[in-house]
C-alpha cells in the first residue's frame, strides 16, 4: 500500500539502515543452513528435464496391500502408508487391480483391430484354399469317369460303410 504525503509517494515498507542485522526470523532459508563462521553455498537446484512416471512392481504392490490387510490395530494402515510414502488412493486402485488379477495394463491407445480378426482372415483363406482344391479334385474325378466309359473299363463298385446291398 502506497502512502501519499504532499504529492509524494511513500513506500509501505520500512526501509533498514544498511549495516543493520535482521533478526532470526527474517534470515532467509540459505543464511539459516549456514554454521556461523562458514562460507556461505547456495544450495543445489538441479531440475529433472522430464518427471518420471512412479511404476510400483506386482510383488511390492502385493506385499502392500497384504501389510495392509493384516494391520489390525487403529492407525497401523496410516502408520503403513506414512512409512512407505504412499496414500490411501493407492491402496484403493490396487486392490481393484487385485481383484482384476493385478497384471498390468498396456497404456496407450486401444488397438481397433479385432484380437481374433487375424485368425479368421487365415482360416478363411485356409477354407477357400481347400474349396479350390475339392472343386479340381471333382473335375479329376469326373473326367477319369468319361474316360472309362470311353475305353468301356468297368468302374470299382464304391463300399458303402461295410454293406452289401
Amino acid at each position: 500500500m502506497k502512502k501519499h504525503t504532499n504529492g509524494a509517494v511513500l513506500p509501505s515498507v520500512v526501509l533498514a539502515p544498511p549495516g543493520a542485522k535482521r533478526s532470526e526470523a527474517e534470515r532467509s532459508e540459505a543464511e539459516r543452513n549456514v554454521a556461523p563462521g562458514g562460507a556461505k553455498t547456495m544450495p543445489e537446484s538441479e531440475v529433472v528435464a522430464k518427471a518420471q512416471r512412479r511404476q510400483f512392481t506386482t510383488d511390492y504392490k502385493k506385499r502392500i496391500l497384504a501389510e495392509a490387510d493384516s494391520a489390525g490395530q487403529p492407525g497401523a494402515v496410516g502408520a503403513l502408508l506414512r512409512r512407505e510414502g504412499r496414500y490411501s488412493s493407492h491402496l484403493t486402485h490396487w486392490r481393484q487391480q487385485r481383484d482384476l488379477g493385478l497384471s498390468p495394463h498396456r497404456r496407450g491407445p486401444k488397438s481397433k483391430q479385432d484380437p481374433l480378426a487375424e485368425t479368421v482372415r487365415k482360416l478363411m483363406q485356409q477354407n477357400d484354399q481347400l474349396t479350390q482344391r475339392m472343386a479340381r479334385a471333382e473335375i479329376i474325378i469326373d473326367v477319369q469317369k468319361k474316360v472309362s466309359l470311353l475305353l468301356g473299363i468297368p468302374l470299382a463298385a464304391v463300399d458303402n460303410g461295410g454293406s452289401n446291398s
